[in-house]
């Protein structure tokens, strides 16, 4: 597994466990960090995107909203939740992500983490995302 693959899975780990565990972000990293057999490269990159996500997703969630239609961030599987918001954070904040990357990461994580339908469910979020995204072209 790429070194970026392994960082974006610690990544959503991290924000899951933030997200359900609650609990302040230093401290969760420093706890999983001890457990965590992670490269420090992977580490680093891992927790970027989780602290990046978990302080921005009050921007975040209004988007998976606007995009989930008929659903909302409580009714969604807690997976699907945190994978959107770690790839929205993608999309938006870090330059150098393709977001298509981003997409296809969030997609195949799904897979491995929730079910057919949750891929299906956030391949669609983040298409429609992405493709309003180049259609405004907005940032």
């Amino acid at each position: 597994m790429s070194k970026r693959r392994s960082g974006r899975e610690l990544a959503f780990r991290l924000l899951f466990q933030l997200d359900i565990g609650g609990g302040a972000p230093d401290e969760v990293f420093a706890a999983s960090r001890v457990a965590s057999e992670a490269s420090s490269e992977v580490w680093v990159f891992a927790t970027q995107l989780a602290r990046g996500a978990w302080e921005v997703r009050g921007e975040l969630d209004p988007i998976i909203e606007k995009y989930a239609a008929g659903w909302t961030l409580e009714r969604m599987a807690n997976v699907d939740r945190n994978l959107l918001r770690l790839c929205l954070y993608e999309m938006l904040k870090r330059d150098d992500i393709p977001p298509s990357v981003s997409i296809n990461e969030a997609v195949e994580m799904a897979k491995k983490y929730s079910t057919a339908d949750s891929a299906k469910f956030i391949n669609g979020i983040l298409g429609a995302f992405s493709r309003e995204k180049v259609e405004t072209g907005s940032d």
